[in-house]
């Protein structure tokens, strides 16, 4: 085997624990599990994916009250184009 370094949050961190606890195999081997079911699939699990946006949302503040509105003229301006 490889080893390697990876960060999760908090929340992932944890609930791999409980699981780990809770089924009494380590963390490295969930971690395994859930990467060989990805390269099987070939898919992600959207619903860890939108779990990860919606704690994203709202994290961050912006200068401009109205980003979300004008966003496209916002990039547009800060890439030159």
């Amino acid at each position: 085997m490889l080893r390697t370094q990876i960060q999760l949050t908090e929340e992932q961190a944890g609930k791999l624990k409980e699981i780990s606890l809770s089924s009494n195999e380590s963390v490295a081997s969930l971690i395994r599990n859930a990467i060989d079911r990805f390269l099987l699939t070939g898919k992600p699990n959207r619903a860890a994916q939108y779990r990860q946006a919606l704690f994203l949302a709202g994290k961050y503040e912006a200068e401009q009250s109205d980003i979300a509105v004008n966003h496209d003229r916002y990039l547009d301006e800060a890439f030159g184009s």
